[in-house]
Parts: C-alpha cells; structure tokens; sequence
C-alpha cells in the first residue's frame, strides 16, 4: 500500500509541476507576447479579464498543488537512492521559491493593482503609466516562475531515473 500512494503522489507531483511549467512558458511564449502588441487599454483589459478568469479551482489546485505535493514527494522518498531524494527536494525548494513565493509576492500585487483600476474612466496617460507599472516587472516575474517550474519539473524526472 505504501508504494502505492509513493507511486501515485510521486505521479501527482510530475503531472501537476508539467502542466504549471507548460502553462507558464505558453504565457511566456504566445499569451504575452501576442496582447504585448495591443494598446494601452486593450492590453490592460484583456490582461485584467485572464487574471480574473484564471481564479478557478482547477488552476488553484494544479499551480499551487505542487508547493506541498513536492515536499510531501521528498519526505516519502528520502530513503530511497540519495540522488532521487535531493532531485526531488531540489524541485520541491524551486517550486516553492520561483513559483510559489514569486506569485504571491510579485505577480500577485502586480495582478491586484491593475484589477482595482477602472480602466474604461482611465486617461490615455493614466493607462501608459499603468502599463508601465505593470508589464515589464510582470513579466520578468513570471519568467523566474517559468524557470523554475521546468527546472522542477525536469528534476522529478531526473530523479526517477534513480529510483529503483
């Protein structure tokens, strides 16, 4: 039984840390990138509507999932082959840092001050500075969760090479 629930916690933790790393380097990549090219407001706008629309449980469950999922995966494999363990605590600590503390305290603000701003009664100057405020630093946030959330996820599968 205990090999069971390793097994399927060990699962758990390497498909939610996927789909987090696939969802940020898709932002990365093709979502940010591609509203980058709006104006001011049409930018801000549809940045607001994706950050209100991607509270959901599912997401909640999947990106945050990892932050205890990987710890929980390094406790139950510590004494197995001592280079899974520190792959698996190497990606847990990773996780926790550039995904989970990196969203809280930086994306999250960021996300924050622009869904209190009334964008539609902002002026032309108000929504440039807005913007300014936000892209930039939000992006090199979530690029650090980008990173980090592959590099984790490709530690869960280095360390499974080692296991047994």
């Amino acid at each position: 039984m205990e090999l069971s629930f390793k097994f399927i916690m060990l699962f758990i933790s390497i498909l939610f840390t996927g789909l987090t790393a696939g969802l940020c380097f898709t932002w990365s990549n093709a979502v940010v990138p591609g509203i980058g090219n709006l104006d001011d407001l049409t930018f801000l706008k549809s940045f607001q509507a994706m950050n209100r629309a991607i509270i959901n449980p599912s997401f909640l469950i999947v990106f945050f999932g990892p932050v205890v999922l990987l710890f929980l995966n390094a406790f139950l494999y510590k004494d197995a082959n001592t280079n899974a363990f520190w792959s698996f605590l190497m990606a847990a600590l990773l996780f926790f840092i550039g995904v989970g503390l990196v969203t809280i305290f930086k994306n999250v603000p960021l996300n924050e001050l622009l869904d209190k701003t009334v964008l539609e009664t902002a002026t032309q100057t108000e929504l440039a500075d807005l913007r300014q405020t936000f892209e930039k630093p939000w992006k090199q946030w979530h690029m650090v969760r980008t990173v980090t959330s592959f590099t984790a996820f490709a530690l869960l599968l280095s360390g499974i090479l080692y296991l047994k």
